[in-house]
């Protein structure tokens, strides 16, 4: 069962959250909060599987906010889900310690696919961000491998991302032959095995 612990200042916006993630059978609301002052007072005694916050609270500032839970709690996994924009706050909440973003406006399936992602993998990033950061449309000014070439760079975070051959190549206007290449290129000079350590390489160097 997961166990999901609620955070947002609108009392109708908890209340659809229930009643949404209700009908899941393998989910469960534990706890709720609504503000950053409240969630900091409860956070020793939450215990969840995943945290749900609203990234525009009154009071503490939502980035803030983030840095200062995963102070107190490292292993905390925090989805964001925000009205905010994320080509303009996802990779801050990211940076700060969240484990995923997501829009309010996004379909429910997305956020319960999000949701169980994050339980069995720790991390959730959209197609949307992942493509905005992938080609370039968000600065994320962190660290580039100096073995790989900005293409390379490119793809290798598309496919640590959870993005398949087929649709890089669609949208890089390249030949699945060429990504196919690339990729092995990555592996070799990464010295890694699969996608798998691909993407754990990302997130360790705060790639992603």
């Amino acid at each position: 069962m997961i166990k999901i612990f609620l955070v947002d200042d609108h009392e109708i916006m908890r209340k659809s959250l229930n009643l949404i993630l209700k009908d899941e059978s393998d989910m469960i609301i534990v706890g709720e909060a609504s503000n950053g002052s409240e969630l900091l007072e409860k956070i020793k005694e939450i215990q969840c599987d995943v945290l749900l916050l609203d990234l525009n609270m009154p009071g503490i500032d939502g980035i803030e906010l983030i840095s200062e839970l995963i102070k107190l709690k490292p292993k905390l996994k925090i989805l964001v889900l925000s009205i905010q924009p994320e080509k303009k706050y996802a990779l801050k909440a990211l940076n700060a310690g969240a484990s995923g973003y997501i829009s309010k406006d996004t379909a429910l399936n997305e956020l319960v696919y999000a949701l169980r992602k994050m339980v069995a993998n720790g991390r959730y990033l959209s197609a949307n961000f992942t493509e905005l950061l992938a080609f370039g449309d968000i600065k994320s000014n962190v660290f580039v491998p100096k073995q790989l070439t900005d293409i390379e760079t490119k793809i290798m975070i598309s496919l640590a991302s959870g993005k398949n051959v087929s649709d890089i190549a669609e949208n890089m206007s390249l030949k699945i032959s060429s990504i196919l290449s690339h990729r092995l290129r990555i592996f070799k000079n990464l010295n890694v095995k699969n996608n798998t350590e691909l993407a754990h390489y990302a997130f360790e160097n705060k790639l992603m």
